[in-house]
């Protein structure tokens, strides 16, 4: 996840750190909810963590990419999220250039979390089309093979990044602030590679999963209509389990898309005319919550995540054999 290219002398020429001009009682309110912006993130993404690792019935191929999910999400919220808000708080980047090199390097977790969710996505779409070659091919070795190879991609794809474009020096333009410039061509790159290819992946194939359980529901309701007397009992039941479906989908990728949406708008129009910094950091902002919402998205769906809450909260999980308990039922 990268900066759009900005027009350096347009932007150092005027600029200076401007003085704070909200209250004392607004500046303290702003940090107190960063921190809890931040508390947030870093805890619901550990609880996710926690779960998966160590109740053994979770150590599943969809749970793996849950984790790694959970992990980018985490290294975000513990890393990113502090020096973004307080960048933010104070309008200039205070920090140096070590960390604002740091930073940018660290906010790639944000490109492994958006293809994580396209992974997800594909692990869904191929357990519903085809569940006996899933079942038969997939495993949790190649799923941790899989995230290997996302996260490899993704830190690697920061650090190439970082080297065309920052070549590592001059990533602090101005002073006080820290900007990532792209040339046109990196741009490009970046809006394929960052925006386009996992954004096509999760509403292609969250659209196709929910055609395939909308055909698995109307072909229930038909063998029940079928098959057994007492229809009016169980019609009622698949169309609810439908709805259901159609709601968590289109509530995944409506969140999904209107984090992204905003950065990668204001990228393509900060490539035409030079926008002010402060629009540029909200928008930042809101592509990060991402990783604030989505262990809420993923995890709390799930009546499981519930139960780990609360054996994590109570300290059962220090129980002898607590690993073994049975968190699906």
């Amino acid at each position: 996840m990268n900066l759009t290219e900005f027009n350096q002398s347009d932007r150092c020429e005027h600029f200076s750190c401007p003085e704070r001009s909200v209250s004392p009682a607004v500046y303290i309110l702003l940090y107190v909810c960063s921190a809890a912006v931040v508390l947030l993130t870093v805890c619901g993404n550990l609880l996710v963590i926690i779960s998966v690792f160590h109740f053994k019935q979770l150590h599943t191929p969809t749970n793996m990419f849950v984790l790694s999910l959970a992990v980018s999400d985490f290294l975000v919220g513990i890393f990113a999220m502090p020096l973004m808000l307080i960048w933010t708080i104070e309008s200039c980047w205070i920090f140096g250039r070590v960390l604002c090199t740091i930073y940018w390097l660290i906010s790639g977790f944000l490109t492994i979390s958006n293809y994580t969710i396209a992974q997800i996505s594909v692990d869904r779409y191929f357990a519903l089309s085809n569940p006996f070659l899933y079942m038969k091919i997939v495993s949790v070795k190649i799923i941790r093979v899989v995230i290997v190879i996302n996260w490899c991609v993704g830190l690697g794809y920061a650090l190439v990044t970082l080297y065309f474009n920052g070549k590592f020096e001059s990533l602090v333009m101005c002073p006080g602030e820290c900007f990532l410039p792209l040339t046109d061509n990196w741009f490009l790159i970046d809006l394929i590679y960052s925006f386009i290819f996992p954004c096509s992946f999760v509403i292609i194939l969250y659209t196709l999963v929910f055609v395939i359980a909308k055909k698995h529901a109307t072909a229930i309701r038909e063998l029940n209509n079928y098959t057994r007397s007492k229809t009016q009992k169980i019609t009622p039941h698949s169309m609810k389990s439908e709805r259901k479906a159609a709601k968590v989908l289109s509530i995944l990728v409506s969140v999904f898309l209107l984090c992204l949406l905003p950065y990668f708008i204001y990228s393509l129009l900060d490539n035409v005319i030079v926008l002010q910094t402060e629009t540029f950091q909200r928008v930042l902002i809101v592509f990060s919550l991402n990783s604030t919402i989505n262990p809420f998205l993923y995890a709390m769906f799930y009546p499981w995540f519930r139960r780990c809450i609360k054996l994590i909260i109570t300290l059962k999980i220090f129980q002898t054999d607590s690993a073994l308990i049975n968190v699906l039922s």
